[in-house]
């Protein structure tokens, strides 16, 4: 999964630098351009719930498959479009079914044991983010060729196809549930302890029943399933959880929001030079990702301190950028802000699944995905509102909103420490 994973950002970040540049090339305004960005976003927001909670029921294998093929369709679509509707009609595929990486880290939530896998998730989002950091490279030399754009998409949508492949290929467990428990229960040397193996197949097995039961259900059968399983997360006690993830994220846009901006006004450097300190962030941050496991340990095992204390790392680093008063302390905190991130979005994500159970990770992983879109909306407009008092306005404010996370963290920290499921109301 670490390989699709890689191929899948490094395809859509070869092409998304390049999207605005060929709408306007195609005659578009910057109004309708920002439009179609928005109606992307909208459709990500409310189709992420329904795409996690449609995987925990007709299972990984189908939905994973058929959220890449679609995808790959939205790109291959992408790179036909030769007028600003079929861009718009392009987005609509991707804009529902690109949801590869959430399903994959529910997939990968069902395969390893909860002790390992904020290390596995780690892994995973390293992985993911090396692509990221190459796939505008590669993208920017592809479009100074003659019609560069639509190779770039054309190639985007390859990789996806090769990524159906490569998943297609996967030995699941779930129909194979039985002879992987004979292999592994001869296997001396596998990480797991014997419980957590036993664990894992009991479990395998019930969804690899679920889902291919599930599977030939009337659509309007799956529907009112998967609205059903979304009414079990409204109505459970995980409002706390998701309320910390938008602050978070909230916070971490607004850091980033008008970066280049305030450095330029602030120091008189460059965009260049914030372009480059961007990249040695993400660079850093998948380090932070493969350094998860030593963590992990330290901290034995405990997510909530490790959430807590990146939280209140990454509040900190906020500030000394906000009151910095040299580019040098803008880079220290830069430095080790991609570290606390890194962990702290990993942790958020484990300590979902921990508190409200890894029966519904799909829907679970997929309710986060939907508030930190909730959050990609809502930052912007913050970041414009602060920017008018000072250019340090947006990253202050994310201090704030960073603080009161961290209080709901303490506020509720009996019920985190605890690790008991907070069972869905539909359960």
């Amino acid at each position: 999964l670490f390989l699709p994973s890689f191929q899948d950002l490094f395809g859509v970040s070869m092409v998304v630098p390049l999207m605005n540049l060929h709408i306007k090339s195609l005659g578009a305004s910057h109004t309708v351009a920002g439009i179609i960005g928005s109606l992307y976003g909208i459709m990500q927001l409310f189709s992420s719930t329904f795409v996690g909670c449609w995987s925990d029921i007709v299972g990984r294998r189908y939905s994973l498959l058929s959220c890449i093929l679609l995808s790959a369709l939205g790109y291959f679509l992408l790179g036909t479009s030769t007028t600003v509707f079929l861009f718009a009609i392009s987005r609509v595929p991707v804009g529902i079914f690109k949801h590869t990486l959430s399903i994959s880290k529910a997939l990968l939530s069902d395969l390893v044991s909860e002790r390992d896998r904020p290390l596995v998730m780690g892994r995973f989002n390293a992985a993911s983010s090396v692509g990221f950091i190459l796939g505008p490279v590669v993208g920017g030399y592809l479009t100074e060729l003659e019609d560069g754009f639509y190779q770039t998409s054309f190639m985007c949508a390859s990789i996806f196809l090769l990524n159906a492949g490569l998943v297609w290929m996967l030995p699941w467990s779930e129909e194979n549930t039985g002879n992987r428990e004979h292999q592994q229960g001869n296997k001396g040397t596998d990480s797991f302890s014997a419980k957590a193996n036993r664990d894992l197949h009991l479990k395998s097995a019930t969804n690899g029943a679920m889902a291919s039961g599930s599977l030939f259900q009337s659509p309007w059968i799956q529907v009112a399933t998967v609205l059903k399983r979304i009414k079990g997360i409204a109505c459970s006690d995980l409002w706390d959880i998701f309320l910390v993830r938008l602050l978070m994220s909230v916070a971490i846009l607004l850091y980033y929001s008008n970066f280049s901006l305030a450095l330029e006004e602030r120091f008189g450097v460059k965009p260049l030079f914030a372009g480059y300190l961007m990249s040695y962030s993400s660079a850093l941050g998948v380090l932070a990702g493969c350094l998860l496991g030593p963590i992990t340990r330290l901290y034995q095992h405990n997510t909530y301190r490790i959430l807590l204390h990146s939280s209140t790392l990454t509040c900190t680093l906020i500030l000394l950028y906000a009151s910095a008063l040299s580019i040098w302390m803008v880079i220290l905190s830069s430095t080790f802000l991609a570290f606390s991130t890194t962990v702290g979005r990993t942790c958020i994500i484990d300590l979902e699944l921990t508190i409200g159970g890894n029966e519904a990770s799909g829907t679970l992983l997929g309710v986060g995905q939907s508030v930190t879109s909730v959050g990609r909306i809502v930052a912007p407009l913050l970041s414009g509102i602060a920017q008018e008092f000072s250019p340090c306005g947006p990253p202050s404010l994310g201090v704030g909103l960073a603080l009161v996370a961290i209080l709901i963290m303490n506020v509720n920290k009996q019920k985190y420490c605890s690790h008991g499921n907070v069972k869905l109301k539909n359960q």
